[in-house]
């Protein structure tokens, strides 16, 4: 599992977010909010949708899976102006990010994750930055199909 390191330029992004945890999960709920309102947003850049998690500063440091973050469901636009009264703004910084293929089911993606965190990042000579982790669902993403694929992004720093 080698990834493209990769510079992001900033992204601004319109969507919703929610707070959860790993254990309390709700991703298919914040989607299911997000999706009907999607054709109504202005300014869109592209088809693709995003998801983000937004993790407090010491979340990799002490993990337990009960720890809340923030999580959005968005896409991107050129700018944030018009935005639908349910609907935030949020901007991912530019930076430098391992970028990662990952095919399959979401709800077996915990392998994929597993081995990013605990296999490739410890022998990477990068270490996590304080950034948001982000999906990027393209064309090839097919929702609930095992031959869905989806760009996975995690911020880096080197050591």
């Amino acid at each position: 599992m080698e990834p493209k390191i990769t510079t992001i330029e900033r992204k601004l992004i319109i969507g919703k977010k929610l707070e959860m945890s790993l254990t309390k999960q709700l991703t298919p709920m914040l989607w299911k909010s997000f999706l009907p309102i999607i054709s109504q947003i202005q300014n869109r850049n592209s088809n693709e949708l995003i998801s983000f998690s937004v993790y407090p500063t010491d979340y990799f440091q002490s993990f337990d899976p009960n720890t809340k973050f923030e999580k959005w469901a968005g896409v991107e636009v050129t700018n944030v102006a018009d935005l639908l009264p349910e609907t935030e703004s949020f901007e991912i910084v530019s930076g430098m990010y391992a970028e990662f293929i990952y095919k399959g089911l979401p709800s077996e993606a915990g392998p994929f994750y597993h081995s990013i965190f605990m296999e490739w990042l410890p022998n990477s000579g990068y270490q996590l930055d304080n950034r948001p982790h982000f999906e990027v669902m393209g064309d090839k993403y097919k929702n609930d199909d095992p031959n869905s694929e989806e760009m996975v992004y995690i911020p880096i720093i080197v050591r």
